[in-house]
């Protein structure tokens, strides 16, 4: 007979931490790591870009999806890397240090808190964001798990890259996915039996619960002269007309372009009964790069067209169209029912 998990309640707050600490590898930013009441990191061109994200469970995880699927610590340790790596990568920054916020019930295994740690520093690494290391934190007790990351980043001597420089003329263009985040949430939330899914399907899955931004995207896209930029977290029609109010213009997007990503989620709204258009235009956790250039900018490594910003015509507001038309889909919103 298996003998109980060891939860952290049987530990104390020192005893966890000398089970995470090994596993937290120092960077070449940060001076002075765990074990102090802060951390101190290095600013190397004398300015740091600075984000911060949640994930609480229940919100934006579930440890046991409707079709099975349980959520492991290395799932939730990597995607709170992922969506904070992106968040400076879309500034056209990279990362240079973290420090994460982990609270959680005591009936929580110490296996998963070992494996979230080890879910970190997969994702810093395994997305290419060495370099980059864990700084410090905060372990704390409560009635449901909730991941908080800051992050921290350098520009390397560049400007930042900010939503509101595009500009009527520029070419709107993409790096990473869309829609494949949402296709993986719509399989999780379905009955749909895990081990029936195609690797093909099954990768969609992989895709929400460990996402894969294109770090490298980011600056180069700002060496590239990009004028505006911004990481797609909450929908491409959301984030796009996040951008396209700050820039005071209009984003058009290309039918044709929207077509070719909505064909490679077939094979999972097939199953689940859903339009892959939808996904493409409302779903948002790839963390894909929606970035504008100059037209007469040859497009960086990585990104490809996906429509074009035009400027706001008498009696128009900005906003995201789709070959002229007004588009309709909504992407997420943490508050809405």
């Amino acid at each position: 007979m298996d003998e109980p998990a060891l939860t952290v309640a049987a530990l104390s707050e020192a005893e966890l931490l000398e089970r995470i600490f090994p596993r937290l590898t120092d960077g070449d930013h940060v001076l002075l790591g765990p074990g102090d009441d802060a951390a101190v990191v290095a600013a190397p061109d004398g300015r740091a870009l600075i984000s911060i994200d949640t994930q609480t469970q229940d919100q934006d995880f579930r440890l046991e999806w409707r079709n099975g699927y349980r959520t492991t610590g290395f799932d939730v340790g990597w995607k709170a890397v992922a969506q904070n790596l992106s968040d400076i990568n879309a500034m056209g920054g990279r990362a240079t240090s973290l420090v994460v916020s982990l609270t959680m019930p005591g009936s929580t295994p110490v296996d998963w808190v070992e494996d979230f740690a080890d879910g970190l520093i997969a994702g810093i690494h395994e997305l290419g964001a060495d370099g980059c290391s864990v700084a410090g934190g905060d372990l704390g007790r409560g009635r449901e798990i909730a991941v908080t990351v800051a992050v921290i980043g350098t520009l390397d001597g560049r400007r930042p890259v900010l939503r509101s420089g595009a500009v009527a003329g520029d070419t709107l263009a993409l790096a990473g996915s869309l829609g494949r985040a949402a296709a993986g949430l719509a399989l999780l939330e379905s009955t749909v039996v895990l081990d029936s899914l195609s690797p093909l399907q099954r990768a969609l899955v992989d895709t929400q619960c460990r996402p894969v931004p294109p770090l490298p995207a980011g600056p180069e896209a700002a060496r590239a002269g990009a004028t505006a930029m911004m990481d797609v977290s909450d929908g491409l029609l959301r984030d796009g007309g996040r951008l396209a109010k700050a820039s005071a213009v209009v984003l058009d997007l290309d039918p044709v372009a929207l077509k070719t990503l909505a064909d490679q989620l077939v094979p999972a709204s097939s199953l689940v009964d859903a339009d892959p258009l939808d996904w493409v235009l409302g779903g948002g956790e790839d963390h894909g790069l929606l970035a504008t250039f100059p037209a007469d900018v040859q497009l960086p490594s990585g990104f490809t067209a996906i429509g074009s910003v035009q400027a706001v015509g008498a009696g128009e507001r900005s906003g995201v169209r789709i070959a002229g038309q007004p588009a309709d889909t909504v992407g997420w919103d943490h508050f809405a029912d």
